[in-house]
């Protein structure tokens, strides 16, 4: 039993309310607690993710990642600082040139990856719908504008070769999103990736790749030494004409000198063009020679070699992140569902927003012999509580019980939130603890709704409780003896009033007064609270109520709705009872 107040087996009538205070605070118990209640919400959601996330392994294409490494000799000087400085410009330069519209085209038109399925798919994947959604861009090329305005690709070329542009387009774009070059640390080697659908087509596009940059940079080399080249052909000849001039007037000169220092002047500005020319040719001349024999700053130092095992999808890591995020959003959903349960599964539910004393847990009994089969079981001759099958919490119930008629005889009243929710079978399990104790104690079926405890104890009972309120001696006969320390009143044959709101009159030949003289305790049965107004009449009349509620099902909000109105009436809240809990919960 869990309460508000701690009990050492009994507690007087006038039970203080509970303290209310603030929020406490969250403890080991309460998250134990949230998971035994929400564990199914966690768990199914979890699983959810993973059948996702296990799909997409199954179903999603492999892809394949091979690489190919250069080395780069960068042709840099200067001092140290400068030449570090310059060989990361020159390779971060590279690197661009590597991931080029031209090294890439080359690549498609080497390997016909423009007719390639896996790089000209006209239908666009999801993934690719989704990215083109985000980023604000469109799958297709817009040329309708174009078109419309009369300067699209139509007015000047053939619609084959739109499409074919298209395509291969489509194919350099898609091979790009599908390579990768970067640097390897702080050294001159990079490193080119290929992916592809099959680890073959990866190798050969991660060389080609290789291949097609070292025969641009080889191409660019060649056009630099090629232009200049052609500047150093016309420096030399403008050094010709000048070197002609001056042998011309160092000879007009020398055929007539007249002065000395003139004539050294002419013969030395002679040998300093004829150095100049000398020397521009031979640049010519190495420049020729670069363009007729050109070499590439990069060569390949490790060919790419064919992969052992997928690169995507990742299934540890697409099976791990699922399993996150599905404990994740299960538990966020499991907390808004806890959030926002009014339903009862708590017993500090009741006992705060209520102030109850005591709030007690019934655990669901496995028998089902029905209240004849119990009353059998209590006259056997034992009167001890080991030959009786208690439910799970109910000696705890019946030890406080013993506690409220310590001082004084009571009775009790047990009426239920909704239809269902087992107030008669506690009222009968009470009322035969009670008697197992030897108290004398009477068992009142008033719940004229459903009298459940009539047809299954006196189902052939000529006369009960409708007959006692209008003659008062035949509580004598109608007062059933079931065991030496027991007796039940059935209901009787109602007509038109309920026997609870006739007790409620004081206007009856049955007086609780009067039972008290000879039961120590009375146990009376109630119609549920939502199927009927009995409980609102009887309760004043009674010492006490118990409110049964039923576990997962009753919502907080109807069960103080009761306690309410109930005390509004006047009549005393004892406590509460959450029936037909798991065990789990009740342990």
């Amino acid at each position: 039993m869990t309460s508000s107040t701690i009990f050492s087996g009994v507690s007087p009538i006038s039970l203080p309310p509970a303290a209310t205070g603030g929020n406490s605070p969250l403890t080991l118990r309460d998250m134990l607690f949230f998971l035994r209640m929400r564990w199914l919400w966690i768990a199914a959601t979890t699983f959810a993710f993973l059948v996702l996330a296990g799909s997409y392994v199954l179903t999603a294409e492999p892809t394949f990642v091979a690489n190919t490494q250069l080395v780069i000799v960068p042709q840099v000087s200067g001092s140290e600082a400068q030449r570090a400085f310059a060989e990361d410009a020159f390779i971060e330069g590279q690197l661009e040139i590597a991931k080029s519209s031209d090294v890439v085209g080359g690549t498609v038109t080497a390997l016909g990856l423009d007719t390639d399925p896996d790089f000209v798919d006209q239908t666009p994947s999801l993934q690719d719908r989704a990215k083109n959604w985000l980023m604000g861009a469109s799958s297709e090329p817009d040329t309708a504008s174009q078109e419309a305005a009369g300067t699209g690709p139509r007015d000047t070329q053939p619609q084959q070769q739109i499409e074919d542009g298209r395509i291969r387009d489509r194919a350099i774009a898609t091979l790009l999103n599908m390579m990768g070059v970067r640097r390897i640390g702080s050294s001159t080697i990079i490193e080119i990736s290929a992916a592809a659908s099959t680890p073959q087509k990866a190798v050969d596009i991660a060389d080609t790749l290789a291949r097609q940059y070292i025969q641009k940079n080889i191409a660019m080399k060649a056009n630099a030494s090629r232009q200049y080249s052609e500047w150093l052909t016309r420096f030399v000849s403008e050094q010709q004409r000048g070197l002609a001039e001056a042998a011309s007037a160092l000879a007009s000169f020398t055929s007539n000198p007249r002065d000395q220092f003139k004539l050294a002047e002419l013969q030395s500005a002679t040998d300093a063009r004829r150095t100049l020319y000398e020397n521009t040719l031979n640049q010519l001349t190495e420049a020729k020679q670069r363009i007729t024999y050109p070499v590439s700053d990069a060569t390949i130092v490790s060919r790419a070699t064919l992969p052992l095992s997928k690169a995507r999808p990742r299934s540890t890591l697409i099976i791990a992140f699922a399993a996150a995020v599905g404990l994740g959003v299960g538990f966020a959903l499991a907390l808004i569902r806890h959030a926002g349960d009014r339903r009862i599964v708590r017993p500090n539910q009741i006992a705060d927003a209520g102030g109850l004393p005591f709030v007690t847990l019934l655990a669901t009994s496995r028998t089902s012999n029905g209240h004849s089969a119990r009353f059998l079981a209590a006259g056997t001759g034992s009167n001890t509580a080991a030959a009786y099958p208690v439910i799970p919490g109910m000696a705890e119930l019946s030890a406080t019980v013993v506690g409220l008629r310590r001082k004084r005889r009571v009775v009790i009243g047990i009426v239920a939130v909704n239809p269902g929710g087992g107030a008669s079978t506690i009222a009968c399990e009470l009322a035969v603890l009670s008697s197992i104790s030897g108290a004398q104690t009477l068992l009142i079926d008033a719940a004229a709704q459903k009298s459940s405890l009539s047809k299954s104890i006196a189902p052939h009972s000529s006369t009960g409780l409708v007959d006692v309120l209008d003659n008062g001696e035949l509580i004598r006969t109608a007062a059933l003896p079931l065991t030496p320390t027991l007796k039940f009143l059935p209901l009787g044959k109602v007509i038109a009033v309920s026997p609870a709101i006739r007790l409620s009159s004081r206007r009856t030949q049955l007086s609780f007064a009067e039972l008290k003289k000879e039961f120590d305790a009375i146990f009376v049965d109630i119609s549920a609270f939502s199927a009927s107004p009995d409980a609102n009449a009887i309760a004043p009349e009674l010492d006490g109520v118990l409110v049964v509620t039923s576990h997962g099902h009753t919502s907080i909000d109807d069960t103080m709705h009761v306690i309410e109105t109930l005390r509004n009436v006047g009549a005393e809240i004892l406590g509460a009872i959450i029936n037909h809990a798991p065990k789990r919960i009740e342990s």
